[in-house]
């Protein structure tokens, strides 16, 4: 497994949410290239990005962050956050970005999904973002009819390759995964690599995540338990071999 550490980005800091509510902030840094710099050099192979205020508004606020973020890590980096346009989209692949995360667009307009491939193919991810295996959109205000695995079997027939999935309930709350719905993520959308997200916050729960025997559980996404020093990249790394 490949581990992602997390930038997520609000008012140009370094933050991380509980739950993704935005009234619950902790900032970590005011540098997020600085930051960047500092996952690559622990380790890093790739690095995860968030652009939080994007996600709340609709549309892209991180721009010239993100593009410095990409220059300072100088590995893949995977950018989403109000990615629901084509000019969106654009400009984040040609900041250097190597996949580009749709979310809420994957659902409220499948056919700028499928537009989008047909334009970046692989470099193209889909981020279902689900509370109780409901998925939720636009940051996670709203949660819809939808079930995470019926839409993650809908990308998959889009031609969607990277599916990122998040449980909202226990993300930033380091508790650790919610294993029985990532398994069930990856049976529904077997064609699609899979990255978990939420609740991860030790080496204890990769060896969990392995133990699933999924072979399409690609990766892993690591966000407060680094920034809180629970554990280490390093760590993290090792248990992911």
């Amino acid at each position: 497994m490949t581990i992602l550490p997390a930038i997520d980005l609000k008012g140009g800091k370094c933050v991380r949410l509980r739950q993704g509510r935005a009234d619950d902030v902790t900032v970590y840094g005011d540098d997020p290239a600085s930051q960047a710099r500092d996952w690559r050099e622990q380790g890093g192979q790739e690095l995860h990005v968030v652009d939080l205020d994007g996600a709340f508004d609709g549309e892209p606020r991180h721009a010239e962050i993100i593009r410095d973020i990409i220059e300072a890590f100088g590995g893949p980096v995977e950018v989403g956050g109000g990615l629901r346009t084509p000019e969106a989209l654009r400009a984040v692949i040609e900041a250097g970005a190597a996949r580009a995360i749709i979310g809420s667009a994957a659902l409220d307009n499948p056919g700028f999904l499928v537009q989008a491939l047909d334009l970046y193919g692989d470099r193209i991810a889909v981020g279902i973002d689900a509370r109780n295996g409901f998925v939720q959109t636009k940051g996670w205000v709203e949660t819809t009819s939808v079930k995470a695995t019926e839409l993650a079997r809908a990308v998959a027939s889009a031609g969607v390759r990277t599916i990122i999935y998040t449980d909202t309930a226990t993300d930033g709350m380091l508790g650790g995964p919610n294993l029985t719905q990532l398994a069930a993520i990856c049976d529904a959308a077997p064609t699609c690599l899979i990255t978990a997200s939420g609740g991860v916050s030790s080496p204890y729960d990769i060896e969990n995540l392995k133990a699933l025997e999924r072979p399409n559980l690609h990766a892993a996404i690591v966000g407060k338990a680094l920034y809180d020093g629970r554990t280490t990249l390093s760590a993290l790394n090792a248990a992911a071999l």
